[in-house]
């Protein structure tokens, strides 16, 4: 609008001084009447001069109101924007087979979180030995394999927790109980948790390939235990070492003092959608100063039997023990394929001969679904179910088979040998249930118990599983 008036008062000013120019140029006398209204005209021009310089002063201090208003606005807003951005992010809640609940926190260094998990793994099924061998543990059988409850989540700074308890047998045994730190690569772990003691035995229970563990994991001894751990992981390398003691139900008994150690390295190169896995692992123990015998054992490919075939008896006179191991992996679409293997020898006292055992197995399988076996940070993982059984899938369905031996036989004492036939089918209608059964024929050599015919020997054991995880 300023323009507009400022030509406007050009205009007016540029009119008087046209009608004022021809009496100036003729320079002629006017008359009294013509000079007042002349002067009149004058008077008209300054007051709507005076009145556009007015009107203009009020756009202007309006123009200059709405400026501070928006500026005043702007302040609001971004004072507003500062104030949403210090308050903490709303709770999240996801579903993992059970509620998961975190406090919505988006920095590096995490935030709070929940989550209740579980797993129950029901067992049946039967084993059948030559007639003459007349076992309580014969026949079919029935157990609750697992009934775990526990919790696990994160906390501020990078830190975790795991507290889980298995509920069978009539007892309640703490399975894991530790608290982990984690800072980008690399992972520290306190308290009752896996050694690394193997690709087999570190994976979940959830997610094995067969009923039960191959035979040497058991036999040997590979447990949970209460230690100081950590773990390195850059690319396809994973480095994982600890300082254990006893399993965390021994640490009350004087006689379990034992102290050890336990190394592993693992590379896991991938070409293309094909997953491969390397590793090695030793492990050692010093079985501490009360502990006067050792003895390596196995059931025969279930857990629902106290029947061992395989029993080296005590071993008098143990002082360490330590193991070497290797293994290997390939997971390429809907097949995968597994080999380990373990030797043991249990350093006795001076004059008293080290024997050497042996354990490993050799596995195949293949999905006959769109699906995979999961893999990660050098450990199987589950199967992430492509067509769910309710979202009219027929669920995944994965045949595996295997061969497992175990040698407990050196240096005079006599445990028997174990070479295990096995073969397993598994579907899983949506991720966390799991329906299995495993076949394993068993031959022995050398066996604990005697038959009729001597100790050499074979043994057919069928077993099912129904199981839910979370």
């Amino acid at each position: 609008m300023t323009n507009p008036m400022l030509k406007t008062i050009g205009l007016l000013a540029g009119t008087a001084a046209i009608a004022l120019c021809p009496a100036a140029a003729m320079a002629a006398p006017i008359s009294d009447e013509q000079a007042a209204a002349l002067l009149s005209r004058l008077n008209q021009l300054e007051r709507e001069v005076a009145d556009l310089k007015a009107q203009l002063g009020n756009v202007q201090q309006t123009q200059q109101a709405s400026t501070s208003a928006i500026a005043a606005t702007d302040a609001k807003l971004a004072a507003t924007e500062e104030k949403l951005a210090q308050q903490k992010p709303p709770v999240q809640i996801a579903f993992k087979g059970a509620p998961e609940i975190k406090d919505g926190a988006t920095d590096g260094a995490g935030g709070w979180s929940f989550k209740p998990r579980g797993r129950m793994l029901y067992d049946f099924g039967t084993v059948n030995a030559p007639d003459s061998i007349n076992d309580a543990g014969l026949g079919f059988a029935n157990e609750a394999r697992r009934i775990r409850l526990g919790v696990s989540g994160s906390m501020p700074g990078g830190f975790g927790y795991k507290m889980e308890a298995d509920f069978t047998g009539g007892t309640v045994e703490m399975t894991d109980a530790f608290l982990s730190y984690d800072r980008g690569p690399l992972t520290i772990t306190a308290g009752q948790h896996n050694n690394f003691q193997g690709l087999e035995e570190l994976s979940s229970s959830n997610d094995t390939s067969f009923i039960e563990r191959a035979g040497y994991t058991d036999a040997f001894g590979f447990e949970r235990r209460v230690g100081l751990s950590a773990q390195y992981g850059a690319g396809m390398l994973l480095l994982q070492g600890g300082v254990f003691t006893d399993n965390i139900t021994d640490l009350g008994d004087d006689v379990n003092n034992s102290i050890g150690f336990d190394l592993r390295a693992v590379a896991m190169p991938k070409f293309g959608d094909t997953q491969t896995h390397f590793g090695a692992s030793y492990h050692y123990a010093d079985l501490g100063d009360t502990v006067i015998a050792q003895r390596y054992r196995q059931r025969p490919a279930v857990h629902f039997t106290d029947t061992r075939f395989l029993n080296t008896g005590n071993i008098d006179n143990a002082k360490s023990e330590s193991s070497i191991g290797l293994e290997a992996a390939i997971i390429s679409g809907r097949f995968h394929a597994a080999a380990e293997g373990h030797w043991l020898t249990l350093n006795r006292n001076a004059n008293f001969a080290d024997p050497s055992f042996f354990g490993g197995s050799v596995e195949a399988g293949l999905f006959l679904t769109d699906d995979t076996r999961g893999y990660k940070e050098g450990v199987f993982k589950g199967v992430k179910v492509s067509n769910p059984v309710g979202s009219g899938g027929i669920g995944a369905w994965q045949v595996n088979v295997r061969y497992d031996r175990l040698d407990l036989t050196d240096a005079g004492f006599v445990g028997g040998t174990q070479d295990a036939y096995q073969a397993s089918l598994i579907w899983t209608p949506i991720d966390y249930v799991r329906f299995m059964l495993s076949y394993a024929k068993l031959d022995y050599r050398d066996a604990a118990i005697a038959a009729a015919n001597g100790n050499d020997y074979s043994v057919d054991s069928l077993a099912g599983r129904f199981q839910i995880s979370f």
